[in-house]
Formats: structure tokens, sequence, C-alpha cells
């Protein structure tokens, strides 16, 4: 990904600064008060989905960023390399998506996993629910396994292929929640994430601005692929603009001849 501009990097800390004080936060590393509290925002995030979040999560959410920020600087895992930012932007982040996961035990697949947001903060936060982390590159994978490892997460697991072969496995609409974040477009998401999902179930796309734009374009493949009309909930986050997670239900099995093979589509979007 390309790096943030300076300016809006800037802009962003500013917003964090004033999110954080508006939660009696001081960013101040030499206090035990801002390391007890300067995750009160998650608590937020859970708390709208009916769920307390606990010390340990917490802890295990900390240790999480931990991982991640320190296998960046060997490997390319995520742009953000400021901890504050990446509280927000990635754990926070993948915190919005609670409120519509549903309640009680569910299997969720992450497509393109990448560092594993938001695959593992779920995992951590639901662990009553079922997280398969959908990661082709091998060295992201291996970060992927070696994380779920050492968090003790055994509601996680990786499967290290891309999402086009796993839908000819067994694993073909087994899933309840399909979610997909800064992998794709909508109309490509559609394809990948929708033969994964059972009849019944939902896919899951984070979105920015340009949802409003990708939906129309995705509205065929969505429809043949077995998916409703797009919902398109808001979502409020501190540091971000127009973002979205787009809901697409799943009424209709797929069509075995989708996905198309990687190599037959050329970068061809289905329409």
């Amino acid at each position: 990904m390309a790096q943030v501009p300076i300016g809006i990097r800037v802009a962003l800390k500013l917003v964090i600064g004033v999110v954080l004080k508006q939660h009696g936060i001081v960013a101040s590393a030499s206090t035990s008060i801002y390391h007890e509290r300067v995750n009160s925002l998650w608590s937020d995030l859970s708390t709208r989905a009916g769920i307390a979040l606990t010390d340990a999560q917490t802890n295990a959410l900390e240790r999480y960023l931990d991982l991640l920020l320190e296998m960046n600087q060997r490997m390319n895992l995520t742009r953000i390399t400021d901890r504050t930012e990446a509280q927000i932007q990635h754990v926070g982040d993948a915190l919005t998506l609670l409120p519509f996961l549903g309640p009680g035990a569910m299997t969720i697949a992450d497509v393109g996993s990448g560092g594993g947001v938001p695959g593992i903060p779920l995992a951590i936060i639901r662990p009553d629910a079922q997280i398969v982390l959908i990661e082709s590159t091998k060295k992201k994978a291996a970060f992927l396994l070696d994380t779920i490892q050492r968090l003790e997460l055994r509601n996680a697991t990786v499967i290290p292929q891309r999402a086009e072969e796993i839908a000819r496995t067994r694993r073909r609409e087994s899933f309840d929640v399909v979610i997909a974040r800064a992998v794709g477009q909508l109309v490509w998401l559609a394809e990948w994430c929708l033969p994964l999902t059972k009849k019944g179930g939902k896919m899951l796309a984070m979105k920015g601005a340009r949802a409003k734009d990708e939906i129309p374009q995705a509205t065929k493949a969505i429809k043949l692929l077995g998916g409703a009309d797009p919902i398109v909930h808001p979502v409020d986050l501190p540091g971000t603009e127009h973002h979205v997670i787009v809901e697409i239900p799943k009424i209709v099995l797929t069509d075995k001849k989708y996905p198309r093979d990687p190599t037959a589509t050329r970068g061809k979007p289905l329409a």
C-alpha cells in the first residue's frame, strides 16, 4: 500500500488525540493510567454489540499489535507504523464489525487476511466464533499462524490458499459470515466471498468513499452469485471518513461455475 501523506497522518494524530482526551486519556507513557485507559474506545465499540471487553482480551489485543508492528519492520504487513494509529485504524476498525455478526456460535472467514485484520481481533473478542484466516501469500500466512499460536487462539485457523481455490473444496458455502477488508473492488470481492458464504449467511465488505461507485458496478455480479441487494451501514470510527460496511445477504446457492479460475479471468470482473 502507498504511504499515508504526512499531512493526513498529522491530522489523524490530532483527531486521535482529541478522541483519547474525550475518553479521559492523557497520552503519557510514564503513567499506568494511560496504559489502563487508552483502550476505552475498544470497550465502547464492543459495547455496541453487547460485549463486555475483559482485561484478558484487552491484553491480547495489545499483544497482537506488538507482534504485528514488530514483524512489520521485517516484512510489509501494514502501512501503519504508529501504535496509536494502529489501535484505532486496525483494532478499532475490526471491532466496528461486531454489531453486524450477530450472537451465538458461527463460522467466519477473513478473505485476504494479510496482517490479521479484522480476523485476529475478532477471534480475540468472539471466542464462540470459529475464525478462518484466508491468506495466499505464504510469508503472511506463516505470520498469521505464528501469531494465533502465540496468542493461544484455539478458535482461529489459517488456510494459505486463494479464496477461489477454497471455494472448490468442502469449505464452499460453509461460512456464516465472510469478511473482506482492503482487498479489492466490490465486484471482485463478491466473486471471491459469496461462493464461500452459506445460503442464509452474509458477506461483509469494509469499504470507504468508493463504495458508492463500486456498488452499481457490482450489482449484476452479486445477483449472479446468489446475493441480495447490498445494505450500506455507515460506521462511526474516529479518524476516518466515509467508512462503511457493505452487507450482502446470501439468498441463493452460487452456481458451481463460480468463482472463475483466476488464470481465466485475466483481470475482467464478472459482469
